[in-house]
């Protein structure tokens, strides 16, 4: 049965959640870091994984693709399932997964289980990474507390994916690689007490309420055929295109669905909204340049400068702290100025940042010469785009659908950054140069995206006429 009018999204908001703020705060801000940890905290244990349970090449890539690949085709399904069961369960639910999944990779036995392992954390990650954004959507009304508690789970995120390596070499080389798994058991049970006891269940929508499951399974599929295909471009250039076309046609059928359905996974109306659709097309877009400053620099640092994993890990604690630096100054300024113009500001330096990176890099390059000062200036110029950006890509929804909004935000993250791997990497393999000159086009590839993701802006509304 088809809807009988296009559905809106002007509706009466839902009630404020009465979670306390530290709580929802808490819980958003630990379950993002363990999702964004897990992305990266691998990379660095796979020599010795595939040691210690004779994983082959294709086997190895598949221990990064499995989780990769469930985490961005499920993430609108578990943002839409947080709005239709309620974000206590969801979370609670989509935090166990992901747990357990950990449990049962850090005791692997062979490749099959440990595969499967990454699979299963990867559902339980879609699962639980939009709730977590929808948490503090549905626990704090619109002002400077959202923007604070915005820029804290920005912050929080990107320090995730920016100390996995640290965390995984420090893990891997004084423990097992079994520990980058078996790390996220206490983490998980200490944050499942915070949310069984201070998270506060909410009621669902009045009314008989059903999952869509027709556009479930268009989009799950078509976003998985996607990413594959982006990351098969590399290697499988004519292969790819089959994936890539596949996963298209899929979505386009997915948009055709959700256009029908009466309750569907997404409401196509949201992005009706200039601030939700131009925020996420922002955001997909920075996020491509964002992988340059982790991925290449890690490489260049490994395979040019020959540190170990823990001295990369080290190298990029100043990274971190720039990350954290701009997204804690975020919510004073945009307190002050008008926020489109605080993002320009921030994409402009990290843009700055990429150029002079690509500048510096030298095969006898050291830390303080070639990797502080304009790693420092990415980071922090990053930390300024991203926290507007993300408040922007949320703005205007009603509450009722704050975890369909989030789930679109972390697939235009994800996507954005398979997208940008891509990008980069064959920009860097094409320069016909050495490993030095490679990694510095793609600096100056970055450069270039971050400039067009920051233009994106000026099209953003004004913050006080955001719908």
């Amino acid at each position: 049965m088809t809807a009988t009018h296009d559905p809106q999204v002007d509706e009466r908001p839902a009630e404020l959640s009465t979670t306390p703020g530290w709580a929802a705060l808490l819980a958003a801000s630990v379950g993002q870091f363990l999702v964004v940890l897990d992305i990266s905290v691998v990379n660095v244990a796979l020599p010795e994984l595939r040691t210690g349970l004779g994983l082959g090449a294709s086997g190895l890539q598949w221990v990064v693709n499995a989780y990769s690949l469930t985490f961005a085709g499920f993430l609108l399904l578990g943002g839409r399932a947080a709005d239709l069961f309620g974000r206590k369960r969801v979370f609670v639910a989509g935090l166990g997964l992901f747990t357990a999944a950990s449990l049962a990779g850090g005791f692997a036995q062979d490749p099959a289980m440990i595969i499967g392992a990454r699979a299963v954390q990867g559902l339980g990650a879609a699962i639980l990474a939009p709730v977590t954004l929808a948490l503090i959507t549905a626990t704090f009304p619109d002002g400077p507390a959202r923007t604070r508690a915005i820029a804290m789970w920005t912050a929080v995120g990107t320090a995730g994916g920016a100390t996995g390596g640290l965390v995984g070499g420090l893990l891997t080389d004084y423990l097992s690689w079994r520990w980058v798994f078996l790390i996220n058991v206490p983490i998980g049970a200490a944050v499942a007490v915070v949310a069984v006891r201070w998270l506060r269940g909410e009621r669902g929508p009045a009314g008989r309420q059903r999952l869509d499951l027709p556009g479930a399974v268009l989009v799950t599929a078509g976003v998985v055929l996607l990413a594959y295909g982006i990351g098969e471009t590399g290697d499988h250039s004519w292969t790819s295109l089959i994936w890539l076309g596949a996963g298209l046609v899929l979505l386009a059928g997915f948009v055709a669905v959700e256009s029908r359905t009466a309750q569907p996974l997404v409401r196509l109306g949201l992005f009706r909204l200039r601030s939700v659709a131009v925020g996420n097309l922002a955001t997909l877009v920075g996020t491509m340049a964002g992988f340059a400053l982790w991925y290449f620099l890690s490489l260049y640092m490994q395979n040019v400068l020959e540190y170990s994993a823990v001295r990369t890990g080290l190298s990029f604690l100043p990274h971190t702290a720039g990350i954290i630096v701009g997204s804690r100054l975020a919510p004073p300024l945009m307190a002050r100025m008008d926020a489109r113009l605080l993002a320009g500001a921030g994409g402009l330096l990290a843009a700055a940042g990429f150029a002079w990176q690509s500048a510096v890099l030298d095969a006898d390059g050291t830390f303080l010469g070639s990797i502080l000062g304009p790693g420092a200036t990415m980071a922090v110029g990053f930390g300024l785009l991203m926290t507007p950006l993300v408040e922007a890509s949320t703005a205007g929804a009603p509450r009722s659908q704050a975890g369909a909004v989030a789930g679109v935000v972390n697939t235009s993250r994800t996507i954005g950054g398979a997208i940008g791997l891509t990008v980069l990497g064959t920009a860097a393999a094409r320069s016909g140069a050495d490993l030095v000159d490679g990694y510095a086009t793609a600096f100056v590839a970055a450069a270039v995206i971050t400039a067009v993701g920051t233009a994106l802006v000026a099209f953003l509304p004004r913050p006080e006429n955001r719908a």
